[in-house]
C-alpha cells in the first residue's frame, strides 16, 4: 500500500507541470486569436474610450505573463472567473454541461466493450478463417468512418425516419435516467464506432500474440480447450495491454464529443467551447480546457495505479 502511494505521489508531481504548460499554451493560443474581447464585449459603435475601459476592466491591457499568473491564481483557488457574455461564473456554465458529456463518453466506452472485447476474442480464436477476415475488414471500417458523418445518418435513420430516438437536445440524469440514457445512445453509438474497431484490433493482436507464446503452446499440448486457454490465460497476460487502449479511448472519446454534440444540438462541453470560442469568451475556453486536462491526467493516473494491482511487477 505504501509503494502504491508513493507511487501516486511521484505521478502527481510529474502531471502538475503537464497541467501548467497546457494552460500556458492554451492561453497563449487565445493571444493569437484575431479579433478583440473587449470590442466585442463593448459592440460596434462603442467608442475607443469605452474600448479601453473594458480592457483596462477585464485586464486585457495588461502583460501576458501578469494576465496569466492573475488567472492560475484563481484557478488554483477553484475560481475560474465569469463568462465576458453571460456573466455566469465558468464552474457553473462547466457543471452544467460536463454530466452532459460525461454520459455520452461513459456510455460509448460501454458499447465499445461490450462489442469490441467479444469481437476481438473472436477474431483471435478464428485466426485467419473467414470470421477473422470480416471482423478485420469491419475494424478497417470503423476507423475509417468519421464521427460526425456516422452521427448525421443515425439522426436521419433512427431520430427523423423512424423517430425511435430523439434527434436533439439531452436530459440531466437527475430529472430522468431513462431520458438522459435516451438522448445520449445515437451520440454514443457515433463515438463508439471507432472504439468498438479499436478495442477489436488491439485485441485479437495481444491475444494472438500470447497464443503463440511457448506457455500457450504447452496448455494447448495438456489438451486445453482454445477458449478455456483464452478466457483462463489469455485474457489475463492481456490485461495490462488491455486497460491502455481503454485509457487511451476514454481520453479521445473525450475530445471527439466536441463535433458529435454539435450535430446532435447537445449542450455539453464542445459546445460549451465552440460557442466560447466563436464570441472569444475566453474565460469560458480557459476553463474547459483546464477541465479537460485534468480529467484526462486523473484518468491517466487511475490507469497507472491500475497497472500496479493487476501487474505487481509494474513500479
Amino acid at each position: 500500500m505504501n509503494r502504491r502511494w508513493r507511487m501516486l505521489g511521484e505521478r502527481l508531481s510529474q502531471v502538475i507541470p503537464v497541467i501548467v504548460l497546457a494552460t500556458i499554451i492554451v492561453f497563449g493560443l487565445l493571444q493569437l486569436v484575431p479579433g478583440d474581447p473587449a470590442m466585442t464585449l463593448a459592440g460596434e459603435q462603442a467608442t475607443d474610450e469605452r474600448i479601453a475601459e473594458i480592457r483596462h476592466l477585464y485586464g486585457f491591457d495588461k502583460p501576458f505573463l501578469v494576465q496569466y499568473g492573475t488567472w492560475l491564481g484563481h484557478a488554483a483557488q477553484g475560481d475560474l472567473s465569469r463568462s465576458l457574455l453571460s456573466g455566469e461564473r465558468v464552474v457553473t456554465l462547466i457543471g452544467q454541461s460536463f454530466p452532459h458529456t460525461l454520459t455520452i463518453v461513459v456510455l460509448a466506452l460501454l458499447i465499445s466493450l461490450l462489442v469490441g472485447v467479444p469481437l476481438g476474442i473472436l477474431a483471435a480464436m478464428r485466426a485467419h478463417t473467414r470470421a477473422d477476415t470480416a471482423i478485420s475488414a469491419l475494424s478497417s471500417v470503423g476507423v475509417a468512418i468519421p464521427n460526425f458523418w456516422l452521427a448525421m445518418i443515425l439522426v436521419t435513420y433512427f431520430a427523423l425516419g423512424l423517430g425511435w430516438l430523439p434527434a436533439t437536445g439531452a436530459t440531466p440524469l437527475g430529472e430522468s435516467v431513462v431520458g438522459s440514457l435516451r438522448h445520449a445512445i445515437l451520440p454514443a453509438l457515433a463515438l463508439a464506432a471507432g472504439g468498438i474497431a479499436e478495442l477489436t484490433r488491439q485485441l485479437r493482436s495481444a491475444l494472438l500474440e500470447v497464443l503463440s507464446s511457448q506457455y500457450m503452446r504447452t496448455l494447448r499440448a495438456k489438451g486445453l480447450s482454445e477458449t478455456a486457454m483464452i478466457c483462463k490465460h489469455g485474457l489475463k497476460n492481456v490485461g495490462v495491454n488491455l486497460l491502455t487502449v481503454i485509457g487511451l479511448l476514454f481520453n479521445r472519446l473525450l475530445g471527439a464529443t466536441v463535433v458529435v454534440e454539435a450535430v446532435f444540438a447537445i449542450p455539453g462541453m464542445g459546445s460549451l467551447i465552440v460557442r466560447a470560442a466563436i464570441n472569444k469568451d475566453f474565460p469560458v475556453v480557459q476553463g474547459v480546457v483546464l477541465s479537460m486536462v485534468l480529467v484526462v491526467v486523473a484518468t491517466n493516473l487511475l490507469i497507472d495505479m491500475l497497472y500496479s494491482v493487476l501487474d505487481p511487477r509494474v513500479k
